[in-house]
């Protein structure tokens, strides 16, 4: 888990009923990466990106001469400035309005695209707690409607380590239907197949998942490589091990059960 002291990066109140939560949102998690330039080959100095017209012969074109456009046709745009899209968003507001309670275990974990925690504000420590237990003890979530970044956001709460996690949610018709991806004809196990797959699932079993086990290989891969040029040496890394070729299931499952 990431190191150092929560910086709050907004605030709002949920409202569910006649209750208000005064609350202060902090990232709950950010992906690594490391971050590349380009650069000219040549003198490795590093390019700028530049917008050019073709309608124009090519010519670079300003950020303050540009509009966005939405196709309709090939080729054929209807465009905005940006009062007229600033005046399609909804109206700002710091309240997060709770619509429902929901068991826990009914939302689906294909619409979950990122998470926040959720900390209380000045004088809302009461209510907060209140709120994170009694969704714990119910095993209940709240689905609600937060404003952020323009737009209006589906987001559920839930009960986490004493405190409550939130998390923005895909709207339906944004999640991809999973028909077709799953085999649709029964795949005909043999038993002995059956009972080998669920040995090697209790031989590589563990009591809980514990995360902290787990770091990024090619994130310290990569790292490795900086350091190395960075240092004058020339770059030498371990290549890395080839996949068994094992082709039949049967005989896949006997070899990774350890004897």
């Amino acid at each position: 888990m990431a190191s150092g002291s929560a910086r709050s990066i907004g605030s709002g109140t949920i409202s569910f009923g006649l209750v208000s939560v005064p609350f202060k949102l902090y990232v709950a998690a950010k992906p690594e990466d490391i971050g590349f330039n380009l650069l000219h080959d040549k003198c490795k100095g590093r390019v700028k990106q530049q917008y050019v017209c073709p309608t124009c012969g090519g010519e670079v074109i300003e950020r303050a001469h540009m509009c966005k456009g939405y196709e309709v046709t090939k080729d054929s745009f209807v465009s905005f400035t940006d009062e007229e899209l600033k005046k399609l968003q909804p109206g700002k507001t710091d309240s997060l309005e709770v619509v429902e309670f929901v068991p826990v275990d009914s939302v689906d974990p294909a619409q979950i695209e990122k998470s926040y925690y959720i900390g209380p504000d000045k004088g809302g420590e009461k209510a907060y707690q209140l709120l994170s237990l009694a969704m714990r003890e119910t095993e209940c979530a709240a689905v609600g409607k937060f404003w952020t970044h323009g737009r209006t956001q589906l987001v559920v709460l839930r009960a986490y380590q004493g405190g409550i996690i939130m998390q923005f949610l895909f709207f339906r018709s944004e999640v991809r239907p999973f028909d077709g991806i799953a085999p649709a004809k029964d795949a005909g196990f043999k038993p002995a197949e059956v009972d080998l797959a669920k040995k090697l699932v209790k031989q590589l079993s563990s009591k809980a998942f514990k995360p902290e086990k787990y770091r990024d290989e090619q994130l310290d891969r990569v790292r490795e490589a900086i350091d190395q040029k960075a240092a004058g040496r020339e770059l030498s890394l371990p290549d890395m091990p080839p996949a068994p070729a094992i082709t039949d299931l049967f005989e896949a499952l006997k070899r990774s059960i350890r004897t």
